[in-house]
C-alpha cells in the first residue's frame, strides 16, 4: 500500500514499540501503588514526562498526560473556562472557524454551559488575522484557542502574535499543536502559549496517548473526578504503556524531524508539479508551498471530482489518502475548513488531502500521479 495519510495517523516506530512492550507485560504495576512494581511504573511515567517537556521547551511539572489530543483540547478549553468563570467572572471563548472538531465541538458544548463563544473567520488560506482577533477580544474573554497548523490544508498560524494580542486583553491562549510536533521545532516560551496540546500517534507513537502543556500558575478546573492522578488535573489510572510510548516518540524527534521536514517538502513540491502537469484544472487549497505551510501537506482540488469516489478508486489501487480530518470520516458534509476558506461546496467535495511521512518515496508519489491521471481527464 502507498500510504499518503500521515496527518491522520502514523505507524508505530519499532523503538517506541520496544519501549512500550515491558509495560504491556511483566511491568504491569499501577503507578499509584507504593510497592516496587507500582513505583517502577511511576518512574517510567516521570521519565516520559521529562522527554515530552524537553520536546516542548517546558518544565516537567507543566506536562499533564491525557488520552490524546482531543482530551487535551477539551481539558484546556473547559478547564480554563470553568476556572475563569469562578475566579474572575470571565466567561468568553474565541476559536477560529478552521479548528479541528476537537476544539469546535467542545466550543459548541461550552456554549450550552452558558459560556460566550466567538468563532473567528479565516482568510482564503485558512489563516487567522491578529487584527481580527484584537477586534473580537473583550474583557469577558477568558481563553483564545487557535491551532498551530491546520490538519487539512497545512496552514501554519502566527501563534506568537496571536498569543501576544490575547495577553494584551488579559486572555489566556491555547494552541492545538497535534500536527506540528512532528514537523516543526516547538517551544512554548517562543510561541507564548499558556496551554498546548499534543498527541502521540502523529509522531510515530501509540494511539490513545497525548499531553497538555499547562503553564505554571494557570488555573484549570478538572472535569474527570475519582483520583489524584496527574496532580489532580486528570483522574484515572494512567495508561503507562501509552505514556511511555509518547515519551519515547518525543525523545526520538531530534533524530529525524528536521531532516524529514526538508526531504518531504521537496517531495511534496515535486508531487504538486507533477499533478499540475498531468491533470488539467487542478488547484491547491491553502497557502503557497513554503515556510507558512506544513512540509508534508498537500490539499488538492480536482475539477469535476468527487472526493469519496476518488478515495475509493485510489484505495482499490492500493493508495490511501484523505478528504480531510480522519475524525470526520463517514460524513458526507464537505470540509468545514475549505468552506471557511471560501470554497464552494462542489469545490470542497472535489478536494483531497495528501500527507507524506517517513516512508514516502518519489516512486510512491509517481504512482499516485499515474493513478489519479487514470481517474481524471488527462491533457
Amino acid at each position: 500500500m502507498i500510504y499518503l495519510d500521515y496527518a491522520a495517523t502514523t505507524p508505530l516506530d519499532p523503538e517506541v514499540l520496544d519501549a512500550m512492550l515491558p509495560f504491556l507485560g511483566e511491568r504491569f504495576g499501577n503507578p499509584s501503588s507504593v510497592h516496587r512494581a507500582g513505583q517502577a511504573a511511576r518512574r517510567a511515567i516521570d521519565l516520559a514526562r521529562d522527554s515530552v517537556a524537553v520536546a516542548l521547551g517546558a518544565d516537567s511539572g507543566e506536562v499533564y498526560f491525557t488520552s490524546g489530543g482531543t482530551e487535551a483540547n477539551n481539558l484546556a478549553l473547559l478547564g480554563v473556562l470553568l476556572a475563569a468563570r469562578e475566579k474572575s467572572g470571565r466567561d468568553g471563548l474565541i476559536v477560529s472557524a478552521a479548528e479541528h472538531h476537537a476544539v469546535l465541538d467542545c466550543a459548541r458544548f461550552a456554549r450550552t454551559l452558558g459560556f460566550s463563544v466567538t468563532v473567528l473567520p479565516v482568510d482564503d488560506e485558512a489563516r487567522v488575522s491578529p487584527d481580527a482577533l484584537a477586534e473580537a477580544l473583550t474583557d469577558r474573554v477568558a481563553l483564545v484557542s487557535v491551532m498551530h497548523a491546520n490538519n487539512e490544508v497545512g496552514t501554519i498560524q502566527p501563534i506568537s502574535e496571536l498569543a501576544r494580542v490575547a495577553h494584551e486583553r488579559g486572555a489566556l491562549f491555547h494552541t492545538d499543536a497535534v500536527q506540528t510536533l512532528g514537523a516543526l521545532p516547538l517551544n512554548v516560551q517562543t510561541l507564548g502559549a499558556d496551554l498546548l496540546s499534543v498527541s502521540a500517534h502523529k509522531i510515530y507513537g501509540p494511539k490513545g496517548s497525548g499531553a497538555l502543556f499547562l503553564r505554571r500558575g494557570v488555573k484549570l478546573t478538572p472535569w474527570l473526578y475519582g483520583g489524584q492522578q496527574e496532580r489532580e488535573k486528570r483522574a484515572g489510572t494512567e495508561n503507562v504503556a501509552g505514556i511511555v510510548g509518547l515519551g519515547k516518540a518525543a525523545q526520538l524527534l531530534p533524530a529525524w524531524r528536521d531532516a524529514e521536514s526538508v526531504r518531504l517538502s521537496v517531495l511534496r513540491d515535486c508531487f504538486w508539479d507533477a499533478l499540475q502537469a498531468s491533470i488539467p484544472g487542478v488547484w491547491r487549497n491553502g497557502p503557497t508551498l513554503g515556510p507558512e505551510r506544513l512540509p508534508a501537506n498537500l490539499n488538492v482540488g480536482f475539477p469535476g471530482g468527487d472526493a469519496e469516489t476518488l478515495l475509493l478508486a485510489l484505495d482499490h489501487k492500493g493508495i490511501a489518502a484523505s478528504a480531510g480530518s480522519a475524525c470526520a470520516s463517514g460524513s458526507l458534509d464537505p470540509s468545514h475548513v475549505l468552506l471557511a476558506m471560501g470554497l464552494t461546496r462542489a469545490q470542497a467535495h472535489g478536494s483531497l488531502r495528501f500527507s507524506l511521512g517517513r516512508s514516502t518515496t518519489a516512486e510512491d508519489l509517481a504512482r499516485a500521479v499515474e493513478a489519479l491521471r487514470g481517474l481524471l481527464p488527462a491533457r
